[in-house]
């Protein structure tokens, strides 16, 4: 007996992954359970069992008190059947006696039995529980099992799963017996086992496929900064690597497309833009409006807005169909983005050309460098106008003309006495020197 009882433990060991320990505690709480029974107490605290692991071997007994008179069958004992046993016993002293589980009745023994088989159920529960919570976040490969309604019952081994409409991919079809990858949105206990949420739609989909599918995603050496999708119609997402001598949109495109086009196959030929991450917020949305060219980005990082200025034929790609393209920019980036043609960057002022931009110390025609130039007058740090505010002061403009005219007349001279000193100077010239 205690063989097959050890061959049956090996079994449900290995077939339901549960501990040979928790079996023998369902066991032993099913020994007690046949002694309440069979005693028709609600409680006895005063029975022990012992199992022996090796053997399966177990004895179960119950510590008597010594009394003259016998009130509790269960836990009490007479001194006259204690000293049977043993002579040396006395009143109040606490006897061993064996229960002979075979003595216990049908009903008992049926009791015991749901006890087993309800400790089993519990752990086996409680094992699948852990194994699919396990995977939580993560993707598991399915089989498409049934129709629900509008939901589909997904088998994963031992378990089934959920894929609720809203997680299905659009226009997407499923058939009976269809081998479909998941993603795994939430595992939940309950009495009648793990209740298992699975998704199509989830961008973190996208991101365990490459995981699988790209071995410097998988290491860490390529990081995917972030995701932005549309189930079914488009996916970008932004990669980053941790090695300078590693491309990270080389690697997740793979040989030939080796790579990218796996991904794109699992999802029923979802297109993938893959862009490099940036910090720079501006190179980023740049990046992101791929493949329309950008000429001019203006970004605003406290406020999470953006400018951005393209060629005129571009505007309509860097938008996109029913504006997917800046949609999905602006949930990789989380920039707010506002797209325009270069025509109409120029017309509101958002874009000028080079010839329109001046340094603080521009040169004019006139020979002056001021901070601005204006066609009535010059503006320096001082401004000036062609007529004075002042009511002291006389003649304004033209006091500022008689100014300048006096400084050319001193420079003029100024540079004729200089003339005639170099002529002295002269050893050639002796009508001078003398």
């Amino acid at each position: 007996m205690n063989n097959e009882l050890l061959g049956a433990l090996t079994i449900l060991e290995r077939e339901k992954n549960i501990s040979r320990e928790t079996l023998f505690e369902a066991i032993k709480q099913s020994l007690l359970q046949a002694c309440k029974n069979h005693y028709g107490k609600t409680e006895v605290s005063n029975v022990v069992v012992n199992i022996d692991p090796e053997t399966c071997g177990f004895e179960v007994y119950a510590e008597k008190t010594v009394v003259e008179k016998v009130e509790d069958e269960l836990s009490e004992i007479s001194l006259t059947n204690a000293k049977l046993k043993d002579s040396r016993y006395e009143l109040g002293d606490i006897v061993r006696v064996e229960i002979k589980s075979k003595e216990f009745g049908r009903i008992a023994t049926q009791n015991a039995k749901n006890v087993i088989l309800q400790k089993i159920r519990e752990e086996e529960r409680k094992v699948l529980f852990n194994e699919y919570y396990e995977k939580e976040h993560d993707i598991v490969t399915g089989i498409v099992q049934r129709n629900n309604g509008r939901n589909i019952s997904i088998n994963l081994g031992k378990a089934d799963a959920l894929l609720n409409n809203e997680e299905m991919i659009k226009g997407e079809s499923y058939r009976l017996n269809q081998r479909i990858k998941v993603y795994v949105l939430e595992v939940k206990d309950t009495p009648k086992g793990p209740k298992i949420l699975v998704s199509r739609t989830h961008p973190e989909l996208v991101k365990r496929l490459f995981e699988a599918q790209v071995s410097e995603v998988h290491d860490g050496t390529v990081e995917i900064r972030n995701i932005a999708r549309e189930a079914g119609s488009r996916t970008k997402i932004a990669v980053w690597s941790n090695n300078p001598d590693v491309d990270p949109v080389g690697a997740c495109v793979g040989v030939g497309g080796s790579r990218v086009n796996a991904v794109v196959e699992e999802l029923n030929g979802e297109k993938i833009d893959i862009i490099n991450w940036d910090e720079n917020p501006a190179l980023l949305i740049e990046n992101a409006l791929s493949p329309a060219e950008v000429i001019y980005v203006s970004a605003d990082a406290d406020d999470k807005t953006a400018t951005v200025v393209v060629p005129d034929l571009q505007l309509s790609l860097a938008i996109g169909k029913d504006g997917q393209n800046v949609r999905l920019a602006a949930h990789l980036t989380g920039f707010k983005i506002d797209i325009k043609s270069e025509t109409q960057a120029r017309e509101s002022g958002d874009l000028m050309d080079e010839d329109e931009y001046y340094d603080e110390d521009e040169y004019y025609e006139d020979g002056y460098y001021e901070d601005e130039y204006y066609e009535d007058g010059y503006y320096g740090d001082e401004e000036y106008s062609g007529e004075s505010d002042d009511p002291d002061s006389s003649g304004g403009g033209e006091a500022y003309e008689d100014q300048a005219d006096a400084s050319d007349q001193e420079a003029y001279e100024g540079s004729e006495l200089d003339e005639e000193e170099e002529e002295n100077d002269d050893p050639e010239n002796p009508e001078i020197q003398e």
